[in-house]
Formats: structure tokens, C-alpha cells, sequence
């Protein structure tokens, strides 16, 4: 029997964080249906996953720059579970490693519209639609603890593509508050995922762990408990706020 009523979308839900919202979600009475660029495994095995613990989750193919992609995905997932009232713009990437004079054109340009453009058009199609529905939705936008603390020798491109989100946040969540629609973000601390393979340091949580006031590194599934009390009805006085999970960064 499937559980759950509401339905959430979720970008870049296959793994890592992403994943850890998706099922976190589901078992708090959310349908889900999630997106993923290119892990067809991953993804394939989360829906299968959740759907054999009798839960809704679907998941959909596609790149978050891609202009056509917020009206796919969203019908998609109207078409499969039902109306969307939650959003999590959850994809985003690093680049490499490294100095921002070394960093191609190309990466810096990838960076911000993954990071921003992509958390920009899902927004648009989402406050659109519920605003056509007298739908009272909420966004939770996946920041990073770099926005504020920037990321030297790292990847300042990425820190300033998600101070970019925040203001985003705030702006975007004053702007539709009377309509009783929510934005709100989440900054994450790092925490364990593969996110820092694909940047080319896979043991960078080590290197950085002595940053940490909480002396540790996080769990996807502790940053997922932020995103999820944010779409609840429990932070319903919550809104054009950026919630910080970083053991105290």
C-alpha cells in the first residue's frame, strides 16, 4: 500500500544528500519524485528501495540548466503522484579543487548555472504554478556553509554561486510570503558524500574536520532532518530564512 499524500520534488536526489532527503521525505508522508543527470544505477536503486517499504517515489532523468526541463519534470511528477506542494532544489556541484586563477571558464560557468540557474528555473515553474492553483508550497534550497566562510584555495566559484542562492532565498521568499508560499535554504556543513571525490579530494572531510566546532563531520541524513522540518507544517511561521547545519561553522 502506498503511504504519503503530499507530493515533493527533489533535484539531484539519487545520491548523497539528496537521496538522504528523499527517503527522510517519504517517511513523513511525502510522495517524491527526484531528478539525477546521469547515475541511472543509483537512481533505480533508491525507487526500488522505497517503493518495496511502500512508498511513492519516481525519479526522472534530466539537467537542471536545461531551460525545458522545470515544466518536464513537474509534469512528470503531477502526471505520476499528483500536485507538487514542496520543492527541494538540491543539485548543485564543486568543480576541482583549487585556487580560483586556475579554474577553466567553463567550470565557473557550469558551476553557477547548476548552482543558481538551475535553483532559479525550478523556483519559477514552481511559484507559477502555485500561484495559478492557490497552492501554498514551500522551497527548501540547498546552500553550503561556503557562502559565508568562502572557500579559499577551494573553490570560491562554488562559495559565491551559493551566497547567490541565499540571496535568492531571501528575496524570493519576502516576495511570495502573502501568498502563503515559503522559501527557504539550507547550508550545509560538509558532511560524508561523494561530492568530494567528484571534486577530486576524496578524504577532504579529514583534512577539514579540525574546522569543525562540533569535531566532527556530518551525516547526509542529519543535514536531511533541516530541509524536512522546513517543509513541514512545523515551520509554518518559517520563511525567507537560511538555516545553517554546520556543528556550529
Amino acid at each position: 500500500m502506498t503511504r504519503g499524500s503530499r507530493v515533493l520534488l527533489v533535484t539531484g536526489g539519487s545520491r548523497g544528500i539528496g537521496a538522504a532527503i528523499v527517503r527522510l521525505a517519504t517517511r513523513h508522508g511525502w510522495k517524491v519524485c527526484f531528478s539525477f543527470v546521469s547515475d541511472h544505477k543509483a537512481a533505480d536503486l533508491l525507487v526500488r528501495e522505497l517503493q518495496l517499504k511502500g512508498y511513492d517515489a519516481r525519479s526522472l532523468q534530466g539537467d537542471v540548466t536545461d531551460e525545458t526541463f522545470p515544466k518536464r519534470v513537474f509534469d512528470y511528477a503531477e502526471t505520476h503522484l499528483g500536485p507538487v506542494e514542496g520543492v527541494v532544489n538540491n543539485a548543485g556541484i564543486t568543480g576541482p579543487i583549487g585556487s580560483f586563477k586556475d579554474a577553466s571558464i567553463e567550470t565557473v560557468r557550469r558551476i553557477v548555472d547548476v548552482n543558481l540557474m538551475g535553483t532559479m528555473l525550478i523556483s519559477q515553474e514552481a511559484i507559477r504554478r502555485w500561484e495559478r492553483s492557490g497552492t501554498r508550497g514551500r522551497i527548501v534550497n540547498i546552500s553550503s556553509i561556503a557562502s559565508t566562510l568562502g572557500a579559499p584555495g577551494e573553490y570560491v566559484h562554488y562559495a559565491a554561486s551559493k551566497a547567490a542562492v541565499e540571496a535568492f532565498t531571501i528575496g524570493l521568499g519576502k516576495e511570495v510570503a502573502a501568498k502563503g508560499i515559503r522559501v527557504n535554504a539550507v547550508a550545509p556543513g560538509t558532511a560524508y558524500t561523494d561530492i568530494h571525490a567528484t571534486a577530486g579530494e576524496p578524504n577532504r572531510p579529514s583534512r577539514v574536520v579540525a574546522r569543525v566546532p562540533a569535531a566532527r563531520i556530518a551525516q547526509p541524513e542529519e543535514i536531511a532532518e533541516g530541509v524536512v522540518w522546513l517543509l513541514s507544517d512545523k515551520a509554518s511561521y518559517v520563511n525567507a530564512t537560511v538555516l545553517r547545519v554546520a556543528g556550529g561553522l
